[in-house]
């Protein structure tokens, strides 16, 4: 049997029943974790601090997977310098500097003494967040999403606490929420959303978006969340730090008096357990005290598509989500959150009443179609957006013109690597003609380049062929069937995936 963790990993505040007459009241009670061992031993003597580190926190998930209930009473001192190493090697070299301007190879010229430093000021309570640095990228509807860029300690010592909390928040984490969880990836979701498709009785689809999720997350909800499972009040005063922190833009900080900092490494997380509570938890016990026939839910992140069996249970799901959201600070976008018929059954239906095609959704970069096999069954066919297509093409477009001096092997090696990064993404299955469309835009415009570097004349296409062939990977698709692959990600055992 597996000894229970020390001391020095965790303590775990226990409820104690009513003591009985005559009965010692320690008896019915579930034993508490070892207290022998000194504070500074984390784990095996002489070992390498990876090892420490690991070892560490795999005993406080062993504990929150034994404990579902209680609440984690000491979990600073596993914020030590070997996880904050750890945690740093972890960031991105070349990743934007935040307001102090220091850059990742800054800090690593003196890391021991930093990682020190800051180890120090953590555990002395002497630590101070930095505001982010705003900056804004575009987003596809043509407006800017803003985006904080934290301090290079401020990510380091987030990624560390996130390190920490992931021990305990995936043994809570449902098996429908995919949103920037460890060993999750959108191609999990998008797996899970294609076999529920395929293999249950859905024939209404809600696409559910929440407005601006991650600017109206009340943080005192957030707190109350989070006091669910961490009572460590230092753990706690780190994450209200950084959701205070603010941002700096124009000279001018503001400080944040809702939601979570766009971009921190912290925010990911916070959000998924935001959700937790609010979504997961509440939708888990309405499909199976409410729903009358079959029902899906896929989450990743604060976007969600829920498949229905009938068209009452949507409706109904919906006015309720509707209200429950805003009891937390939450809106639903009216724009992007809607009812559509679609499945085996969607085709036939909208035919018979003189409706067209059946209708599509978007989900994580891809366009759900209602299509056919060539046996004639229903089949779920994912194409890449078109928006996103567009967009990833002009992108290349812009940056073939600034290399159009270039040697043609420079141009050819690094269109290469967009064209193996478009398919290492969206190479799944049904969706070879987005490749083939994509290859071939490439090379137009890889000609079109050629073309204008001097007076010689245009290329022509029965030049183009042989580069082409030489320099641009082949369409092909690259991964498995969604069925085959969620059927060995997800065994029996997690039937909420």
């Amino acid at each position: 049997m597996m000894n229970g963790p020390k001391k020095s990993d965790l303590a775990i505040v226990a409820e104690k029943p009513t003591n009985k007459a005559g009965k010692p009241a320690a008896e019915p009670v579930e034993p508490r974790a070892r207290t022998e061992g000194n504070t500074h031993q984390q784990s095996t003597d002489r070992t390498q601090g990876r090892v420490r580190v690991s070892q560490a926190l795999e005993r406080v998930r062993q504990v929150a997977k034994a404990r579902k209930k209680e609440r984690f009473t000491a979990l600073l001192h596993h914020i030590s310098v070997d996880l904050l190493r750890q945690s740093f090697y972890a960031l991105k070299r070349n990743a934007a500097p935040g307001v102090d301007g220091v850059r990742w190879s800054d800090y690593e010229a003196n890391l021991e003494s930093n990682l020190q430093g800051l180890h120090d000021r953590v555990h002395r309570g002497a630590y101070r967040a930095l505001p982010s640095r705003r900056k804004y990228i575009p987003k596809p509807d043509g407006r800017q999403r803003p985006l904080g860029i934290a301090s290079l300690e401020d990510k380091l010592l987030q990624r560390a606490v996130v390190a920490v909390l992931n021990a305990i928040y995936e043994e809570d984490f449902l098996g429908f929420s995919y949103g920037f969880r460890p060993k999750r990836s959108q191609h999990d979701a998008l797996d899970a959303l294609a076999t529920g498709i395929q293999r249950r009785k859905v024939s209404w689809i809600l696409d559910a978006d929440y407005r601006s999720f991650f600017d109206t997350v009340s943080h005192e909800w957030l707190i109350r969340f989070l006091e669910h499972r961490i009572g460590d009040e230092r753990i706690l005063r780190l994450i209200r730090k950084w959701l205070k922190a603010g941002v700096l833009e124009a000279e001018v900080v503001t400080e944040s008096e809702a939601g979570t900092p766009q971009g921190a490494t912290v925010s990911p997380l916070l959000a998924n357990v935001y959700l937790h509570y609010v979504f997961d938890l509440w939708v888990q016990q309405w499909r199976k005290r409410h729903a009358r026939g079959d029902m899906i839910i896929v989450r990743y992140a604060d976007d969600s598509v829920l498949g229905f069996e009938y068209e009452a249970d949507a409706q109904r799901f919906l006015a309720e989500m509707g209200t429950r959201s805003k009891a937390f600070s939450l809106q639903l976008h009216p724009d992007k959150t809607r009812i559509i018929r679609f499945g085996r059954f969607a085709a036939l239906n909208r035919k018979e009443r003189g409706r067209g095609k059946p209708e599509t959704f978007n989900f994580l970069g891809f366009t759900m179609i209602c299509g056919q096999k060539r046996t004639g069954g229903f089949q779920l066919l994912r194409r890449t957006r078109r928006d996103r297509l567009q967009r990833t093409i002009q992108r290349v477009k812009e940056e073939l013109q600034r290399r159009r001096h270039q040697p043609i092997p420079d141009q050819g090696k690094w269109l290469a690597q967009v064209v193996r990064g478009f398919y290492a993404y969206h190479a799944v299955p049904t969706n070879y003609p987005a490749l083939r469309l994509f290859r071939v835009r490439i090379a137009q415009l890889w000609k079109r380049a050629l073309s204008r570097r001097g007076q010689r004349g245009q290329l022509t296409w029965k030049q183009m062929p042989k580069l082409v062939d030489a320099w641009l990977p082949p369409p092909r698709i690259l991964h498995p069937w969604p069925e085959r692959r969620f059927a060995v990600k997800h065994p029996r055992w997690e039937p909420c995936a």
